[in-house]
Formats: structure tokens, sequence, C-alpha cells
């Protein structure tokens, strides 16, 4: 099996264990599969589960996609990839959860190699995790944190600090001045050591349930009323923003010819907007601005 093969067979079959552990935590709602191909090389399976007892929708995607030519704002950032043919797998997920005290979360694990003549000129791992609370609670955003930071401790003490901070700087809305929610970890084109990069994929891929499933039993049966409802939808307006307009993932999706409805399964089922909407001050709502700034959560939490 070659290096490729290894990546993808790994991808797949985390994608089989997110879907049993999810539908494990959910209790009611099971994922239904959609099978699709790529005209220009390769297909995926995309996975969604709806109107369960936790879960408002959760989509989980696989794919293996490849072509001839990449779009330009990827050969403008790379221009040694310009003429070259590529392949990418990976696997991405977010999840909206009902109770409006239970947070979104995203995360995503991917490989890309570009070829040339029958050389590879460009290969790398990229890939993350974060999260989006609407009511955040100190003790949850405690266990994400430090989740993330055992998963980097075996490949480097600053590498924790790095890709948090890469985490805060790109999960960014600019033109509302506010992270999407806490962070995690984020990191792309890493590309130094294929057995060390494959490793480090896998522990992330791996610690996503770690660090979500125990703020899913946590959370699952706060009580919440209208208001909170309310307000969980009218910050879901940040977060298909932030994809519409920042993600970098969604507009190379959309650019190279990727499947539309896998590309935004990670929009939410329901949404709103509200015109200068500012939360009462003191109120519950007015506290989630303090989450959404770059913080040293393990420092500032732990103390």
């Amino acid at each position: 099996m070659n290096d490729f093969d290894r990546v993808h067979a790994y991808l797949a079959d985390l994608q089989d264990r997110i879907c049993k552990a999810i539908e494990g935590a959910d209790g009611a709602a099971r994922f239904k599969e959609d099978l699709w191909s790529r005209p220009e090389g390769g297909g995926g399976r995309t996975r969604i589960l709806r109107d369960g007892a936790v879960f408002e929708q959760a989509g989980i995607g696989f794919s293996d996609v490849s072509g001839t030519k990449l779009p330009p704002t990827a050969t403008a950032a790379r221009p040694e990839l310009a003429g070259a043919s590529w392949r990418a797998v990976g696997v991405s997920l977010v999840f909206h959860p009902r109770n409006p005290h239970l947070p979104t979360t995203h995360a995503n694990v991917r490989h890309f190699r570009a070829q040339r003549d029958g050389e590879t000129v460009a290969w790398w791992f990229g890939g993350g995790f974060d999260l989006t609370p609407f009511y955040p609670v100190d003790e949850d955003v405690l266990h994400w944190h430090r989740t993330a930071q055992a998963l980097c401790a075996p490949f480097g003490e600053d590498r924790y600090d790095a890709h948090k901070r890469w985490c805060d700087e790109y999960f960014f809305l600019k033109h509302r001045g506010e992270t999407r929610g806490v962070g995690g970890l984020f990191f792309d084109d890493l590309n130094q050591d294929f057995e060390r990069d494959f490793a480090y994929q896998r522990a992330v891929g791996d610690g996503f349930l770690d660090a979500y499933l125990p703020i899913v039993e946590r959370r699952r049966d706060t009580p919440y009323g209208e208001r909170e409802r309310d307000f969980q939808l009218y910050r879901r307006g940040r977060y298909v923003e932030f994809n519409l307009v920042w993600d970098r993932g969604t507009l190379f999706g959309l650019q190279s010819g990727g499947r539309t409805e896998s590309i935004l399964m990670s929009l939410p089922p329901l949404v709103r907007w509200e015109y200068g909407f500012i939360p009462e001050a003191g109120s519950a709502e007015a506290r989630l601005q303090e989450y959404l700034r770059p913080r040293d959560w393990l420092g500032e939490l732990a103390s």
C-alpha cells in the first residue's frame, strides 16, 4: 500500500468511527449516506444525520478527488502547482446540535498531493478542529483545549501554541472583529516528514471525539427556552458568514468543481439574521462576546 492509499484508508475508517460514535450519542437518528462521483476524477460519500434527539443536523463527508488543473486562487499562492495534476483526500464535519447550550463543532483532516510528469512536486497535510459555543461554559472550553494540548504534546512543546494561534487567526470574522468561537487547532501545508506529519493528522482526527463527546454528555439535557433558541439561530448566522465569505476550503471546493451539496453541508438547517442586534447588558447572551477573541484558555481558566 502506497502512502496516499494509507491516508485514504485511515480517513475512510475515521468517518466510519465518528459516525458510529455520534449515532450512539444521539440515540435516535442515524446517518444517511449519499455516494457521489466527480466527472473530473474521484468522488466521495456524504453522510447526514437529521432531526435527532441531540443533533438537529450533523454532516460528515469523506472525499477523494483529483484533477488536471488547479483553480487560479491555488496556483497564485503556489506557482509550482501550475500545470500539475492533483489529488486530495479528506474528512470534514460540522455538527449543529439542537440544544443552544451544546456547542456547534467543526473538524477537518486532509491530505493533498500534486504531480507533474509522474513526479511529486508538492504534498502536505492539513486540518484541525474548533468549537463554537453560544452559551460558553468554562469547564467545556478548558476540556477542549486540554485535549488539544495533550494530543499535540508528542510533536513538540510549541505545537499546541502554534496551531492554537493559527486557529484563532484563521477562524476570525474580519468584518465582525470576532473569532468564530473559542478555537482549537488549525494547521496547513505540513510537509516536513511524512510519517511524523501523518501521525499528527491521526492524532488530531482521533482526538476529536475525545474533545467533543464529554461536552455532549454534559450539555445535551440542559434546559432552554425560546430566548436561548432565538439567540442560537442568530449566532448561527455568524457561522454562515464565515463559511461563505472567508473559508478557503469552501472557496477551493467550489472553484475546483466540487460537489456543491457536499461542500455546503456545513451550513445549519435553520438560521436567522437580525439587523443591529445588541444583547441586553449583563445577560447570558452578552457574556458570549468575552469568548470571541483570542485568549490563553489554559492559563486563564485553569488558574
